[in-house]
């Protein structure tokens, strides 16, 4: 009877996994996480309400900046009930409605990070090499559309992973090896024919993250070359120096998520303890990083900052 029972209990949900051979100590392993998801959500909110408030923020690379904020709490609360479910609670198991839910917030969420990268490697692009046509060419109602295309573009090739799962029968384990649920991880649990599934998130890859990323490149590649072109240093390293937080995040997500992506592909033999600190750094770290990055390298937020906290303290 309890084998019965359990496999009517393993047929409903997922396991998920933490820390691998750390279960003993998943309290204490929590309060990093619980810092990182307080820092987290009060730095990307702070930014976005500093950037509401201050008519001098109202510009393309600030409004990118709020995307990017708006879209770095979204992957925070998205991950946050699972993660913190299982290192404070011991909650492993996740239905399998719940799962689908979790893996298309999650995958939209990135893809849609991505996009707004690729804008703001557009905005620094068009900064640099055509300054004299930057507030022409970046006006808010263009900005706009383009923020708003990228988002449906995302929605879009992510909203047939749910269905695509749902279709199957899941008779292996179900024991995923994070601490949230993948697409790439959820579908090798199925007992059908998985094909159309990995070739279609394979193409989701290269349209979403595999295309944004050669776009950056050739972007900073046609600005290190006018950069060069500059014949003052000190001009050109100004210029550059405009480049560095946006850089830190470009690489900050990227190498993260396409090491993870190419582990799950290829790397059958691989350490499950390197699988879950690639998917922690891919999702953890940008939302983390990219506000304190930010808030140190901009002149213009960093005074809005701290006006902030002055004005908060004179009127206490």
């Amino acid at each position: 009877m309890s084998a019965v029972n359990d496999t009517k209990i393993s047929s409903a949900v997922f396991l998920l996994t933490g820390i691998p051979g750390k279960e003993d100590v998943h309290l204490w392993i929590s309060i990093p996480f619980c810092l990182i998801y307080v820092i987290s959500i009060v730095g990307n909110s702070v930014i976005l309400f500093i950037i509401k408030k201050d008519p001098r923020l109202h510009e393309p690379m600030y409004i990118f900046l709020s995307m990017l904020a708006i879209t770095d709490l979204g992957i925070s609360i998205s991950t946050m009930p699972t993660i913190l479910g299982i290192y404070l609670y011991n909650s492993r198991e996740i239905s399998f409605e719940a799962c689908f839910a979790q893996l298309f917030f999650i995958h939209s969420l990135q893809s849609t990070e991505s996009s707004i990268l690729l804008l703001m490697a557009f905005d620094r692009f068009i900064a640099i090499c055509n300054p004299l046509r930057y507030s022409s060419i970046l006006t808010l109602p263009r900005i706009d559309r383009m923020g708003l295309v990228f988002v449906l573009r995302s929605l879009a090739v992510v909203f047939p992973l749910p269905f695509l799962l749902k279709r199957f029968q899941y008779c292996h384990a179900n024991v995923l090896s994070h601490s949230y649920c993948l697409h790439q991880e959820v579908m090798k649990m199925a007992c059908s024919d998985i094909t159309v599934n990995s070739i279609y998130g394979l193409f989701i890859t290269f349209l979403t993250i595999g295309l944004d990323s050669l776009l950056i490149f050739l972007s900073y590649v046609m600005i290190l070359k006018t950069a060069l072109s500059i014949a003052s240093n000190a001009e050109r390293l100004r210029a550059l120096n405009t480049c560095v937080s946006h850089l830190c995040a470009v690489l900050l997500f990227y190498s993260a998520e396409i090491g993870l992506a190419l582990i799950h592909r290829y790397g059958k033999g691989s350490s499950p303890l390197l699988q879950t600190v690639l998917g922690y750094m891919s999702l953890l770290l940008p939302p983390l990083v990219n506000p304190i990055v930010y808030s140190l390298k901009s002149r213009h937020l960093r005074a809005g900052i701290i006006r902030a906290l002055v004005k908060c303290r004179v009127s206490s």
